[in-house]
């Protein structure tokens, strides 16, 4: 397994249309994404990266969103880099990285900077490129390698997973869709329902958890309560001992 982090830099599309098939991608993530902003609350929704930018948030619960970039564009609210966001500790409600960990060069950075602006309780919705689907194979055809996406860095649900366990996130949702990449949703949903682990999409949704270093007060006294001990009395047992061995010895 390569390592996560490495020297090599990626340069983040300016926008979906960068990637081939990116209409598509778009489409088929805002349609993965619409049946979850309902369920989200808070007061600030986080959108980091150009391609988080584009997705439509329209449905969210959460009126204050703004989107973060490096680069200036007519969408981006705030200039600055995902690996230094100009927030307080927890301050954010809700983080989306649509693809933000795809062209990165230090994902577990990006996870760590995420994690400390977002509240306890907090929701964190990522997606990439699944490897295990038709966009996976064509980053292993060596004349494809350079291209998009197939540039773009491709983990495991399960290697997401593990990182989001490690920031202590409860995983809601895990799930790959749009398998044929240069078709619309759509038709895929309807054509190809069981080749769903074989999405070129995956999609994760996770709640930062805190769990307490120390036990609740109550947790506490119960285990401190004390122990009973059988206690004898040394004088009764005097008293009767002589009976005791007389009915030990006395034969059968």
């Amino acid at each position: 397994m390569k390592p996560a982090h490495t020297p090599q830099a990626y340069s983040l599309p300016t926008c979906w249309e960068d990637i081939p098939w990116g209409a598509h991608y778009q489409q088929a993530l805002e349609h993965a994404l619409a049946a979850w902003w309902p369920r989200v609350f808070g007061f600030h929704l986080l959108k980091v990266g150009a391609l988080s930018n584009a997705i439509a948030t329209d449905s969210c619960a959460i009126s204050h969103q703004v989107n973060i970039n490096p680069y200036a564009a007519d969408d981006v609210h705030v200039l600055a880099d995902p690996y230094q966001l100009p927030f307080s500790e927890k301050s954010i409600d809700a983080c989306l990285l649509a693809h933000t960990l795809s062209y990165s060069s230090d994902p577990h950075r990006i996870l760590r900077e995420v994690d400390r602006v977002l509240i306890n309780d907090g929701w964190l919705l990522l997606s990439g490129f699944n490897p295990i689907s038709l966009v996976g194979a064509g980053k292993l055809t060596p004349g494809l390698r350079q291209c998009q996406p197939y540039c773009a860095r491709m983990f495991t649900q399960m290697r997401m997973v593990d990182w989001l366990s490690l920031l202590n996130y409860e995983v809601l949702y895990q799930g790959s869709f749009h398998v044929v990449p240069w078709k619309m949703p759509q038709k895929i949903t309807t054509s190809a329902p069981h080749s769903a682990p074989l999405g070129c999409l995956m999609l994760l949704v996770a709640r930062k958890r805190t769990i307490p270093l120390t036990m609740s007060p109550s947790r506490q006294k119960f285990n401190k309560l004390p122990v009973r001990r059988a206690v004898v009395n040394a004088t009764i047992f005097d008293r009767f001992s002589p009976f005791l061995m007389s009915a030990i010895h006395q034969p059968g």
